[in-house]
């Protein structure tokens, strides 16, 4: 699920800005930028983990401190860095280096180190408020996501019903196509009645699809059910998916006439848009 969310907090001299970005990921993958201290980073970390289960996550964190942004000039690295500078464009045949680009080397500046630890309170205090923004974007796009995937558990269901039907009028069919096929290939009165009535009745065993229906109908009543709970829930969609696909593809392959194909083929592209969504929630 995507999502942004931004929060400031100050302590002391200390601004802190936080800025989250989440973008849909099947798991929970978080990078942060800009902290100065690894102890900020596995704050950040952990705190995303408390609030949330899937996306790839990018965490912004910048510092700011009051007064002077730099401790000065490091003239001593000033004159090393300018002499080497001045040496290679002479080397080059070029100008010599100017004073901003002698500055913008690390090291020549001094700058203020942050106190990890006092920034710690303001940086979680940031990110809660980023992460409340962030919650109720992706709070607002799965409340979308599941009334499209609660519809889609109502045309599963109609599906179901419709495959049940089918089922039930296939041995019917089953029995004529085999004394079709027995008539084009046999004299009349080759096979006993007793006979075909036991062919037919085998070919009907294998492909009753009962069992799979009856199960693929309680996956169904288990999506709704996890759609309507609170909390995270796409993991066991996920399970759920898996499983239904399961029942959904030895419904297909005991299949044993045309409409049953065919509504095995729709379920499956139900299944298939099910899957995608589902990969976004939460």
């Amino acid at each position: 699920m995507t999502g942004f969310g931004r929060g400031v907090a100050r302590a002391g001299d200390l601004q802190v800005t936080v800025e989250v970005r989440a973008v849909n990921h099947r798991f929970l993958d978080v990078k942060v930028r800009g902290t100065p201290a690894p102890a900020l980073e596995e704050l950040a970390v952990a705190r995303i983990r408390e609030r949330l289960e899937r996306g790839a996550v990018t965490v912004a964190i910048a510092i700011d401190r009051g007064g002077p942004a730099t401790g000065g000039v490091d003239r001593a690295a000033a004159r090393r860095v300018y002499t080497e500078l001045a040496e290679l464009a002479r080397e080059l045949a070029l100008p010599p280096p100017h004073l901003a680009e002698v500055l913008r080397v690390p090291g020549v500046i001094a700058t203020h180190a942050i106190d990890a630890e006092t920034a710690a309170a303001p940086v979680g205090q940031a990110l809660a408020a980023a992460l409340d923004q962030l919650c109720a974007h992706r709070d607002r796009e799965g409340q979308v996501l599941a009334g499209d995937l609660a519809a889609r558990v109502d045309a599963l269901r109609a599906l179901l019903a419709a495959l049940a039907a089918d089922a039930a009028a296939a041995a019917p069919a089953i029995a004529a196509r085999l004394r079709d096929r027995l008539a084009d290939a046999l004299a009349p009165g080759a096979i006993a009645p007793e006979r075909l009535a036991q062919e037919v009745a085998l070919l009907v065993e294998r492909a009753d699809v009962t069992e799979e229906l009856v199960r693929a109908r309680a996956h169904v009543d288990a999506l709704a059910e996890t759609l309507a709970a609170a909390g995270p829930v796409g993991r066991r969609l996920d399970f759920l998916l898996q499983e239904l696909g399961r029942e959904i593809n030895t419904t297909g392959a005991k299949s044993a006439t045309a409409a049953i194909s065919a509504r095995v083929v729709s379920a499956k592209a139900e299944l298939e848009k099910m899957r995608e969504q589902v990969q976004n929630l939460e």
